[in-house]
């Protein structure tokens, strides 16, 4: 028994301390970056960089296009991935590992070759709109949504639930409007915020289609600014951490 209670603190000591090394690993460059954008030109440390970005001029133009494409492809990627791993989990899953397979290809594409794809097979009059972005970031974010989705379902009764509003008459928009969205909720709420995460940071493909999204915008300021765009980054960084405890927040309190 002594041998046993041992083993166990030996096992959470060592858990502990993994733990605090990928917790050194994740916090050390951000303190490092939040130390870079404080320290002004006399080696005094201040907020000048954090209030030089409420000073410039491309900000609210930079933040309404990111926001545009946030909401677009968060639409996009659950009007498409919500429906089709409902349907896996109720009457296809032996398609589940085709359908995780595809699913995980835009980590193995490259994004210079989704650019491209995605152009030769678009409408040539949406060339020019912002949408055309979206459409892609809901394709990069399959894998996470995937993944998220899958994992929500698979603790649910899917089939029971279902089943139980067909028989009640329920049409197929009904159920997964009010029935599979509101218990998958957990999931839905991940799903989101990962696809939100990417479109705050991704560049490449903002950078080809040649978009002035907020993560561009951030490499553009600082060839000019460095201490501005460290700022910009820390900041949209701590953004990402609010809207993931809010986030959290409301799915604790919709369980409650």
């Amino acid at each position: 028994m002594a041998a046993v209670v041992k083993q166990r603190r030996k096992y959470h000591i060592t858990a502990w301390v993994i733990v605090f090394l990928v917790f050194l690993y994740f916090i050390l460059p951000i303190a490092g970056a939040a130390q870079f954008s404080l320290r002004e030109r006399d080696d005094t440390y201040g907020l000048d960089a954090y209030r030089m970005i409420f000073q410039t001029p491309e900000l609210a133009e930079v933040l309404k296009l990111t926001l545009r494409l946030t909401l677009i492809s968060v639409a996009l990627s659950m009007a498409i991935m919500v429906p089709t791993v409902t349907l896996v989990h109720l009457s296809a899953k032996k398609y589940r590992r085709l359908v995780e397979f595809v699913s995980i290809q835009p980590l193995v594409i490259p994004p210079v070759v989704l650019v491209l794809g995605v152009v030769n097979v678009m409408p040539t009059n949406w060339m020019g709109s912002p949408d055309l972005l979206a459409f892609e970031y809901a394709v990069l974010a399959m894998p996470f949504t995937f993944r998220a989705l899958d994992a929500g379902l698979t603790n649910l009764d899917i089939k029971t639930i279902v089943d139980a509003a067909r028989g009640l008459g329920a049409s197929w928009f009904t159920v997964l409007l009010r029935i599979v969205a509101p218990n998958l909720k957990s999931g839905i709420f991940g799903a989101a915020f990962l696809t939100i995460a990417l479109v705050l940071g991704e560049f490449t493909m903002a950078s080809l289609m040649l978009w002035n999204t907020f993560p561009t915008w951030i490499a553009t300021v600082g060839q000019s600014d460095a201490s501005l765009s460290v700022a910009l980054s820390v900041a949209s960084l701590a953004f990402a951490w609010v809207l993931l405890v809010l986030l959290s927040f409301a799915d604790r309190r919709r369980k409650a």
